[in-house]
């Protein structure tokens, strides 16, 4: 019972510091709708998912926007709390807290795919945006998520606690580098 009250106390810390992020970071998703491919829609706006210690099933819904989920989700995947914060304000700018979004793609307000805007990074995937780098062993013989999670393609990384599993794979291999357009890029707006 301590665990558990522990663990609430820790979760609504955690979202109580990602609020302000999630109402400041998520993308604009609404401009220029003119510019889009229209695809069948694909909802993946909730997750169900067992709670082993009371037996029972939870649901998390997903909303562009928001991420209050993350503590429940991340921590299963391996997130350590004090990770939360920075870890939110990526994932808003990634995806906007879409599991299901491919780089590129258009949500609404619950997630359901609405067209492309752009064509030039369909491999990033889920909630992390992880790049086809990492899984497609054609574009990186050293592809981590194929090698060490046996991830080689895109689909599995579209799952929300999957991506967060290898997120967390690839922070502990590379720290918040990954997703610092500033390192890979640093001829990009507002680096120095």
């Amino acid at each position: 019972m301590i665990r558990k009250a522990t663990f609430l106390i820790i979760a609504i810390y955690a979202v109580s510091l990602l609020a302000p992020v999630a109402l400041a970071s998520a993308p604009n998703t609404s401009e220029d709708r003119g510019n889009f491919v229209a695809l069948a829609p694909l909802s993946i706006s909730r997750l169900d998912h067992q709670d082993a210690q009371n037996n029972t099933v939870n649901t998390v819904v997903f909303r562009h926007g928001d991420i209050s989920w993350l503590p429940e989700l991340a921590i299963k995947a391996g997130w350590e709390t004090k990770h939360l914060p920075k870890l939110g304000e990526i994932i808003l700018r990634e995806s906007g807290g879409c599991p299901n979004r491919r780089g590129g793609d258009k949500v609404d307000k619950d997630c359901n795919i609405t067209g492309v805007s752009e064509w030039n990074h369909r491999s990033d995937s889920g909630l992390l945006q992880i790049n086809g780098v990492h899984y497609n062993l054609k574009r990186n013989k050293w592809a981590l998520a194929c090698r060490q999670m046996n991830i080689c393609t895109q689909e599995p990384l579209l799952d929300a606690v999957t991506n967060l599993k290898y997120g967390k794979l690839l922070y502990d291999e590379e720290g918040w580098s990954p997703w610092d357009v500033c390192s890979w890029n640093p001829s990009a707006k507002g680096c120095k």
